[in-house]
């Protein structure tokens, strides 16, 4: 027994009962024909291209005797396509070419039926045709082409970029799949790993400022490289990336540049560039002046974008001072590698040589501030000063001058050749002191050119205004000023300056006659005393003096002035170092200004007319408080009773009945003395105010109230109640007013007020004036 095709095959012993398993437990026998063998894989070649079918193999059935009563029947991947099979002989053969990178396996099912029955000889059974490999792919690159960087100036066997290369071929059948690299393009300046594809420089010192890139080809050829192998390629585009390997260098060591003498400070007036063969932060320059001379005059930035040297001016240019400048300018890498300090300094130097260009220029003055002075009053025309000024240039062009403003042309005026300002009117000092002027020049060949020049003047004094008397607070005479006694010291002013205005002498006119009230002490330090000459003022006699003062002062020539002074007399305080009226004394105490006490005065007036307008209306309205068909009309006028205090504890108190102030025959007025023997008689003593009291009947007093009140055609035409309060007996002190003693004359002694303060000094006064009264 064979099986044909087969790579190899596993005997087995086959068990002459079929036992199935039934679902009771129970065990069905079937008798099957016995088969010695069974098949378990086939091979066969891809990519077969003969005329005929490809023979994979053949099966046979221990029950194919040979005369054809066996049927072979295949089913499975590929079964009847591109495998078929002699249903007699069991021949299998592959009718189609088959790629193994596709599909690698199949899986098929065999079985022996028989013919004339159709029952199957044998169970199915399960077998695999393998495709079997043939070099038949190339290696292939899937990522390339690659790009790559590397720094110039490596090391050799510096490591630049990994390829790797993939075969679809099978990779554990042969050599199909073993990649060999090597390098097509690129050399001497590159090298390839042949097995791991890593690849490195190959060459020293390879410089980018002389070449930058390169292109390397890589193959990769399978079957380990041996002839007949299939290959693939690859690009790789390797740049060298830089570093600063190369020096700053000046096209020209010797550089020339000219610049206008009229060139603004602080503004470029050349470039200068060193060039560097390096990128980016290696090629970064700074420029710099070594020079004092250059470094002076001229200052040098770098522009980031050019890295160009920029010139500015430090300072301004004259051609006529200075044609030429030298500056020596050096460039010097910012970013140094230190690997390649052996190349020398990374930097260099030039001279830059600056030639001035003359330009015409505004004249200059020969300062730049004039200071002049001129006395006030002096006539018009009076020569103030001159101002100097000069064409800087070599042809020195004669010089124009001319005032700026109409406003100081009012007061000054100048020669257009020579420069002298003169006034044009007296000036006072004491209006305007100091002038600020612009005096302007420019070339008579060349007006459009200006230069301007600030001229103060001071105007100095002239002693021409007399001295005043400063009367800032009003002089006050008080009423108890005594002879010898000083009223005030006063004080002079003078509008001239200081040096003629700080001595002063004072004195009355002489051509007047002697004050009898005032005279004056010149105190000799610029101030004099007003020194009263009589006892005693009274402000309701004269209650305002006028004293005129003449006043020196000690100028040269020295001027006089003669000012009035008004003095008031009022009665000033008695106790106080300030002489204040009485009535302002009791506005200040009280902290009460003038504007305040009228809006206070404004304010009462207002609310006694409201009041006053209120009682009006009241009196004059007519209706009735009681509408009835009587008409009573009937009205209550209550009167405050302040009650009898903590021991009221009745409703009422007819005591408070008792009113003696209100009795007719009581009543006497406060206003006048009281006439005892009027009241009391003269033969007779007068009884108490008390025992009369105590006589009185109230129900009598309550008639004649009654009776009164009906006859007294003042009141209203309608009932009225009215209630009286009884307030006491009075004060048990008694009272302090003459006016209810028995005596006409009093000898009491009112000196003692006057020890009580300045506030009962009137009443002192006009007790001690009646007093001196009844003496005379």
């Amino acid at each position: 027994q064979r099986c044909y095709g087969a790579s190899h095959h596993v005997p087995a012993k086959v068990p002459s009962k079929n036992q199935t398993k039934l679902a009771n437990g129970e065990t069905e026998v079937h008798h099957r024909p016995k088969r010695g063998w069974i098949w378990n894989q086939f091979f066969v070649l891809e990519e077969h291209m003969g005329p005929e079918a490809q023979y994979v193999g053949k099966l046979h059935s221990n029950s194919d005797k040979g005369d054809g009563s066996v049927r072979y029947i295949l089913d499975g991947e590929g079964a009847g396509t591109i495998f078929i099979i002699d249903e007699v002989t069991g021949d299998i053969h592959a009718t189609k070419s088959l790629d193994r990178e596709r599909k690698t396996h199949y899986v098929l099912h065999a079985q022996a039926l028989d013919r004339h029955t159709e029952e199957a000889l044998e169970p199915k059974s399960e077998f695999i045709i393998k495709v079997q490999d043939i070099n038949d792919n190339a290696p292939k690159f899937p990522d390339g082409p690659f790009v790559a960087t590397v720094p110039e100036m490596s090391e050799v066997g510096t490591s630049v970029l990994q390829v790797t290369a993939t075969d679809a071929d099978d990779p554990t059948y042969g050599n199909s799949a073993r990649i060999v690299y090597s390098i097509l393009q690129g050399q001497p300046y590159f090298s390839v790993d042949p097995k791991t594809g890593i690849i490195r420089t190959a060459l020293a010192n390879m410089d980018r400022e002389a070449r930058e890139h390169y292109t390397v080809v890589i193959q990769a050829k399978d079957m380990a490289g041996q002839v007949g192998g299939l290959s693939g390629s690859t690009t790789i585009n390797i740049t060298l990336t830089d570093i600063n390997d190369n020096p700053p260098k000046f096209p020209q060591k010797n550089l020339q540049l000219y610049v206008p003498e009229s060139a603004q400070v602080g503004k470029p007036v050349g470039k200068i560039k060193a060039n560097d063969e390096d990128l980016g932060i290696n090629a970064d320059i700074k420029y710099s002046i070594i020079n004092s001379e250059g470094a002076t005059m001229f200052s040098i930035s770098t522009d980031r974008d050019t890295r160009e040297g920029i010139i500015s001016l430090k300072k301004p240019l004259n051609y006529e001072r200075k044609k030429a400048y030298t500056l020596h300018i050096e460039g010097v890498n910012t970013h140094v590698d230190p690997r390649f300090s052996y190349l020398g300094s990374f930097k260099d130097s030039a001279t830059l040589k600056i030639t001035v260009g003359d330009v015409d220029e505004a004249p200059v003055f020969s300062i730049d501030h004039y200071i002049m002075d001129v006395y006030e009053n002096a006539a018009g025309g009076t020569e103030v000063g001159a101002v100097t000024a000069r064409d800087p240039d070599s042809r020195n062009s004669p010089v124009r001058y001319f005032l700026d403003s109409k406003e100081e042309v009012r007061y000054f005026r100048i020669d257009e050749s020579s420069g002298v300002i003169r006034t044009t009117q007296p000036l006072d000092r004491e209006d305007m002191s100091w002038h600020n002027i612009t005096v302007m020049a420019s070339e008579v060949d060349n007006p459009s050119l200006l230069s301007h020049v600030p001229v103060t003047v001071q105007v100095l004094d002239v002693n021409d205004n007399p001295p005043e008397i400063a009367t800032d607070e009003e002089v006050i005479v008080c009423e108890s000023s005594r002879p010898g006694q000083v009223i005030q010291t006063v004080t002079a002013v003078d509008k001239d300056d200081f040096a003629n205005g700080q001595r002063f002498s004072f004195a009355l006119p002489s051509q007047l006659p002697v004050n009898p009230n005032f005279t004056l002490k010149d105190n000799e330090d610029s101030t004099a005393s007003i020194i009263a000459r009589r006892r005693r003022f009274n402000h309701l006699t004269q209650e305002l003096y006028e004293l005129p003062i003449v006043v020196w002062d000690g100028g040269e020539p020295s001027l006089s002035g003669t000012s009035t002074l008004t003095l008031r007399v009022c009665p000033c305080q008695r106790h106080g170092r300030i002489r204040i009226c009485q009535g302002e004394a009791f506005l200040s105490s009280a902290g009460l200004s003038t504007g305040a006490l009228i809006a206070i005065l404004l304010c009462i007036v207002i609310l006694l007319a409201i009041v006053v307008l209120f009682i009006t209306l009241r009196r004059s309205k007519k209706e009735p408080l009681i509408i009835s068909e009587e008409d009573i009309r009937e009205n209550v006028v209550t009167y405050d009773d302040e009650g009898g205090g903590e021991e009221d504890t009745e409703a009422f108190d007819i005591i408070a009945l008792r009113n003696p102030a209100a009795a007719e025959e009581l009543k006497f007025r406060r206003d006048v003395r009281p006439d005892v023997r009027q009241r009391c008689g003269a033969p007779r003593s007068c009884r108490s105010p008390s025992v009369e009291l105590d006589e009185v009947d109230v129900h009598e007093f309550i008639k004649q109230r009654l009776v009164e009140a009906d006859m007294d055609t003042s009141v209203p035409p309608y009932d009225s109640l009215q209630t009286y309060a009884y307030e006491g007996q009075g004060s048990p002190t008694g009272s302090i007013s003459p006016l209810d003693s028995p005596g006409t004359q009093s000898e009491q002694d009112y000196n003692y007020l006057d020890d009580w303060g300045p506030e009962f000094q009137k009443l002192a006064e006009l007790y001690g004036e009646a007093d001196s009264d009844v003496t005379t």
